[in-house]
């Protein structure tokens, strides 16, 4: 049964999104501080981690950061936070999906939903893809990067995917979006943005002028399988 945990100091909201994921048959426990959570996630065995940004001890954002160090569990924030600057962090530092509170439980169920069902997605192809000294051998769902493996977030390791099977080719942001989130996508433009820019961080040596990941300004970007001097952003 896929293991699921809710790290969220309101307990009345806690409780309703255990409720609700127990009736999608999924298996979840809460932590109510972000100490607690961070012990719990630790303990291993999670599949998805819901979780809220602003908690007592450690902070949501800084717990969101220790999960992406330790490997590739899916996040999704919970912020009461209207706020772009919160959603933006979020996703800088590894998040998959982000809620704004006030939400329905429906669109945090289709969420998760969507969210797993990618995470559990099996290779379609059984190859390398190679692009200059950065590779994804799919088979082993593996990232590596000037001889060394490189740990993604889903997203982004979509985004590497559809790069390195179009090298050299213009993708429109709309292609990208969709081979990324798989139809889908919740978010505002942006976020496909800051996700580029992550990426970047984990391929080029100077993310600051990218000659791997062109920007086309108006269209979208294009995959350069070998590194040129480039003035693009």
């Amino acid at each position: 049964m896929t293991k699921i945990l809710i790290v969220e100091d309101e307990k009345p909201m806690a409780e309703a999104i255990r409720y609700s994921l127990e009736k999608e048959s999924y298996a979840a426990d809460v932590a109510t501080d972000g100490d607690e959570g961070l012990r719990m996630f630790e303990s291993g065995g999670y599949e998805l981690v819901i979780l809220d940004i602003m908690l007592p001890g450690t902070d949501g954002l800084e717990i969101c950061k220790k999960i992406r160090q330790a490997g590739g569990t899916p996040v999704i924030i919970l912020t009461a936070k209207d706020s772009e600057v919160d959603r933006v962090i979020g996703l800088e530092l590894g998040a998959d999906d982000y809620v704004t509170k006030p939400f329905s439980m429906r669109e945090l169920m289709a969420r998760v939903r969507a969210i797993l069902r990618r995470s559990m997605e099996a290779p379609q192809e059984a190859s390398m893809l190679e692009g200059g000294d950065v590779a994804v051998d799919i088979d082993r769902h593996e990232v590596i990067v000037r001889g060394s493996v490189v740990d993604l977030p889903l997203i982004e390791y979509r985004l590497l995917e559809v790069f390195l099977k179009n090298k050299g080719k213009v993708l429109p942001r709309e292609r990208l979006v969709s081979a990324a989130w798989q139809g889908e996508f919740y978010g505002q433009p942006k976020t496909l943005d800051v996700h580029i820019r992550r990426l970047r961080e984990k391929l080029e040596e100077d993310p600051a002028h990218p000659s791997r990941i062109i920007t086309v300004r108006g269209v979208g970007y294009r995959f350069e399988p070998k590194f040129r001097p480039t003035n693009g952003d």
